[in-house]
């Protein structure tokens, strides 16, 4: 009776480090679940934040691919434009079925400057004659309310709103900036590689909600952001 005794309180005190340490490992595990999210954000932030420095960089690129020409041209349409969309790398790949895909950033003409930047994602795919891998940087002037408003929709297709006119500047005066002159979008592309194939037409324009509320800590929409002057970031 007396090891019985004994061995009660042993095996109550075994009991409670056993119940302690577990509680440690549901407590620890509690920590890792409430920190994933957070590191899920800031990496969507640093990729938000990197995208932002790309189309930056290739707003001077995009305007040295033009003729000198028509750069003046496009510098005015840019200047009357309502808003503009930056997508400095698209990648289209394919051998008779193709796809592309790449990030953009959506800003709005507010007073003599511009927004803050919305997120999106371009993508799309394609059956025809298309041979080759293609790097390409993308801008989209818009140019009329009623294409902005359009592009504030979660999703957005190039070419498939028949009120909304898609035109695409060329190279040179001849190629493409007397029709651009009446399009509510003028689109502008630096291409790398080789690639015979569809244009950007179909493409579908999707917002990346996810990535603004990342990139300024609050759930804004890309209407807040780009028309109405919503959010603010550090970086």
């Amino acid at each position: 009776p007396g090891d019985g005794r004994r061995r009660l309180p042993r095996a109550a005190a075994a009991a409670t480090r056993g119940g302690a340490a577990a509680v440690r490992t549901l407590l620890l595990l509690l920590g890792l679940l409430l920190l994933a999210p957070l590191q899920a954000r800031a990496e969507l932030r640093e990729d938000a934040q990197s995208l932002v420095d790309q189309a930056t960089l290739a707003l001077p690129e995009l305007f040295n691919e033009v003729d000198p020409a028509a750069r003046e041209q496009l510098a005015a349409l840019l200047r009357e434009a309502r808003g503009v969309l930056l997508c400095p790398r698209i990648l289209r790949a394919g051998f008779l079925f193709g796809g592309r895909g790449g990030g953009c950033v959506l800003l709005g003409r507010e007073g003599a400057g511009w927004s803050h930047p919305a997120f999106y994602g371009l993508g799309g795919a394609g059956v025809g004659l298309q041979i080759g891998i293609q790097d390409m940087a993308l801008m989209m002037l818009v140019r009329s309310d009623r294409a902005l408003s359009a592009l504030m929709d979660s999703q957005f297709a190039i070419g498939g709103d028949i009120g909304i006119s898609v035109a695409t500047f060329g190279a040179n005066l001849a190629g493409g900036t007397t029709p651009a002159l009446g399009a509510d979008i003028v689109s502008v592309a630096r291409a790398r590689g080789l690639f015979m194939g569809l244009s950007l037409e179909g493409s579908l324009l999707s917002a990346r909600s996810q990535w603004t509320m990342a990139f300024y800590g609050e759930d804004l929409s890309a209407r807040q952001v780009v028309l109405q002057g919503m959010g603010r970031n550090a970086g």
